[in-house]
């Protein structure tokens, strides 16, 4: 396990750490900040869902609920290092990311729980950008050149996307109706579920 206290250099923990933790009832407590979509169709068992864009804006109130041990998941770690940074801003220096997120959990033996089965983020993210980057260069040949453009913005922002740790097409898919859920949680939900330290 690598800890740090800095907010550059992630804080990371394998599969089998966390096993281990969970094996030995260690006081950790898993926050999984995908998409309660995503969180339905792949989750760590006794893990609790407080979606990133939750979580960001009431990082307080977590950080005052668990007070412990927290590893933070989500499908290949991008997301779960965006919340261990924003823990790191209001003072918590003990959580962690599970490198490879739930489905390296489950790879490596993991209780998981399973439902229906949905695309990750960053799949759909992927396959947008294709979509439009592949239709913009067809089009421009044959439509008009300047719809090209589109898939120049479309490097643009994956170019920004990459340099800022952030991604506004990932926002902006996460709000479509197949990325629902029927326990899309409000913020009081998402928090009061968490265990009291």
């Amino acid at each position: 396990m690598t800890d740090t206290t800095t907010s550059t250099a992630p804080a990371v923990i394998d599969a089998d750490t966390l096993r281990a933790w969970i094996e030995r009832h260690d006081d950790v407590v898993v926050i999984d900040v995908r998409s309660a979509a995503e969180f339905e169709s792949l989750h760590i068992r006794g893990s609790y869902n407080v979606p990133l864009p939750l979580l960001a804006e009431h990082t307080h109130a977590v950080t005052d609920r668990v007070g412990r041990r927290v590893v933070l998941v989500c499908h290949s770690g991008v997301r779960a290092e965006q919340a261990r940074q924003r823990m790191h801003e209001v003072g918590m220096d003990s959580a962690v990311v599970l490198d490879g997120g739930a489905p390296a959990f489950a790879a490596a033996g993991g209780a998981v729980v399973r439902g229906q089965q949905r695309w990750a983020m960053d799949r759909q993210v992927r396959m947008a950008a294709g979509a439009l980057v592949t239709t913009s260069v067809v089009a421009g040949s044959l439509v008009s050149p300047k719809m090209r453009l589109i898939a120049g913005a479309v490097g643009a922002g994956l170019t920004f996307s990459a340099a800022t740790n952030t991604c506004a097409m990932g926002a902006a898919l996460a709000r479509m109706p197949w990325n629902r859920s029927a326990q899309d949680l409000q913020a009081h939900e998402a928090i009061g579920q968490l265990p009291q330290h």
